[in-house]
Parts: structure tokens; sequence; C-alpha cells
């Protein structure tokens, strides 16, 4: 089954197609992140309108890429939520506008699902049961993933997601929107000291929450600008970066102990953070632990991701209404939406 894949969620446009859900023919990424450089931050009007511009080519790039016509598609899968609701409208309309005229079914699929799917095209070995820590700029989670559609959310964010927070401390620092690579490549030449707080929230409990760690960031900027010391950017982007990290891994292995797994999924765009994954491999190191993860470009959002999802989700026999409209729930505390 070959199913073209429409992600718009945010500021990436992307357009895939994927055979039977883990084979990848083409995917087709056109970014905004240069656009939305000059605010400091997506910009949702901005993001909806070069989504318009940018759609209709990237989906004819996608099939030449592949080398396919429009009759070689069995279904369409659509980002239908959670995201920006000007975006999500345009991807949602390019979508239907397809399965109505090439007569496809079409699934409309919620993003965080797309994300742990990722995982799917990289890893053919990849298999359910399993813990995925699904971290972007949006959203922080962690799942119990049982099978490909029935998941559970253990844990999740109360405030910012992680993603937030990079880009907030980058932007308080400084040093360039978006915030995360820039930090862990700044990280990468600074010391990191055991500044800022760890939060973990009650005895126990899944749950994140970045906004503190931010804040405490913030202050300490400012006493030191108070006391006229100097700031190490490079020292402050460690330091932080690893208070994060300390959170990530300590629930993350906590819940892999209490459920009795041996295999953690990380997804999403700060999946990408290379020191994230070099804590995790020195952890699970002469372990019988596995990590996963998905190289790079399917971390970030992308169409192929949600063709792999709306595969799953159409096998189980769920489709979807040429009437639909955006989803914009998250995750429910049970399962997806």
């Amino acid at each position: 089954m070959r199913v073209l894949g429409i992600e718009s969620s945010c500021d990436e446009t992307s357009a895939a197609i994927v055979e039977d859900g883990r084979k990848i023919l083409s995917n087709v990424i056109s970014t905004q992140i240069d656009t939305h450089k000059l605010y400091g931050g997506v910009v949702p009007e901005i993001a909806s309108r070069k989504h318009v511009e940018a759609v209709n080519p990237v989906i004819d790039q996608a099939f030449q890429e592949a080398g396919l016509s429009f009759d070689d598609i069995d279904l369409v899968g659509v980002t239908r939520g959670p995201g920006l609701i000007g975006a999500l409208l345009v991807g949602l309309s390019a979508a239907k506008a397809f399965a109505l005229a090439a007569n496809k079914p079409i699934v409309g699929v919620n993003h965080m699902h797309g994300h742990v799917c990722a995982n799917y095209l990289a890893h053919p070995d990849l298999k359910a049961p399993f813990i995925s820590l699904v971290i972007s700029g949006g959203h922080t989670y962690l799942l119990e993933v049982k099978d490909y559609l029935d998941f559970e959310v253990v844990g999740q964010t109360r405030d910012d997601a992680v993603g937030e927070a990079f880009d907030k401390v980058a932007r308080a620092l400084g040093i360039g929107y978006p915030g995360g690579p820039i930090v862990d490549k700044l990280a990468k030449k600074g010391k990191s000291r055991e500044i800022f707080p760890r939060v973990m929230l009650e005895k126990d409990s899944y749950d994140f929450s970045f906004s503190g760690l931010k804040t405490a960031v913030m202050n300490y900027l400012n006493q030191e600008k108070q006391k006229g010391h100097t700031i190490v950017v490079e020292d402050i982007c460690a330091s932080f970066q690893d208070a994060v990290i300390d959170v990530l891994v300590e629930k993350s292995l906590r819940l892999l102990k209490a459920k009795g797994l041996k295999t953690l999924v990380l997804s999403g765009g700060v999946a990408a953070n290379s020191a994230l994954r070099s804590r995790f491999n020195q952890v699970f190191a002469g372990s019988d632990y596995k990590l996963y993860y998905p190289p790079n470009v399917l971390c970030t959002d992308n169409g192929a991701m949600i063709a792999s999802a709306a595969y799953y989700t159409y096998q189980k026999g769920q489709g979807q209404s040429l009437y639909a409209d955006p989803n914009l729930g998250i995750l429910s505390t049970k399962t997806f939406d």
C-alpha cells in the first residue's frame, strides 16, 4: 500500500510517499526557519501563508522523486492536529482535494503518533512494546507503546515543552533561533556546572516541568549581569542542557524499569540533540536495554512519518471523512485521540 503523507502543522511543509508503513519512496520538506528567524519564533499567520505557497510544489516533487503518478497512490494521510490552526487547514485542505479528485481514502492522524512512527521507517526491526520519549518544540510525552495504535500517556509536560524551553533560553542568551541546535553546538564548548534545578515534581511522577528551569536560567543571567560578572554563554548552554537531560533520562529509565520493558524509543525534534543521544548510549552501554532514534531528517516534522501513521491507522479500519476539521486536542491521558 502506497500512502501520500502531508504535514503542515507548524513551519515545515512536507509531502512524502511511503510503502506499507515502513519504506520511504520520497520525503520532501520545505522549511520556513529562515523566515521565522527574524521574529525569534514561528509567526502563525506567516506560517500559514508560506504553507499555501509551498504545498502544491512539495506534493508534485514528492511524486517526481518517487517516480509515481497520482493513480499509484492507495491512501492519503494528513496531519489533523495538534498544531497551528491555519497551518493545519492548509495541509488538510490539500489532502482533501487530492483524495476527492483521485477518489482515494483519506486518514487524518495525530502529529505525535507520526513522531513515534518515524522510528518504524528508520528501524525495520522495531516492534512494540516499548517506551517512547516524544520531545519536540511543542510537546513532551512519555508513552507506553503497546501496539501500533495502542498507546498510554504515562507522563507529559505541565507547562513548557522541552523544545520550547531550549528556544526561550536561547532567546535570553541572544544566540538565535531555533534554540535547540544552537544550544547543543555551544554546549560542546562549555563547562557544565550544577547551577540549575532538576525538576522531578512529586515522588514517582512521570510528568515534566521546564518552566521553572527556564526561569532559573533567566534569573541567573540577570544576577550575573547585576554583579558585573562575565557570562560565558557556552557554560550556560552546557549547564542548562545537562539539567534538561538529567530529568529526561531519569524519568525514562524509571518508567522502563516500572513497566519491565527493555526498549526506549526517542522521537521529535529534540531527539536530534547529540548530548541526549550520547547520555542514553552511555547509560545503556553493556546492558540489555536497546535505544532507537530516527535520523535527524525524520526527527523534525516530515510527511513520511505522517504517511506511516496513516498506514497503520487505516489498517485498523479507521478512515476519515472529507468533511473532517482539524483536531487541536493533544494526546489524552490514556491513548491517542
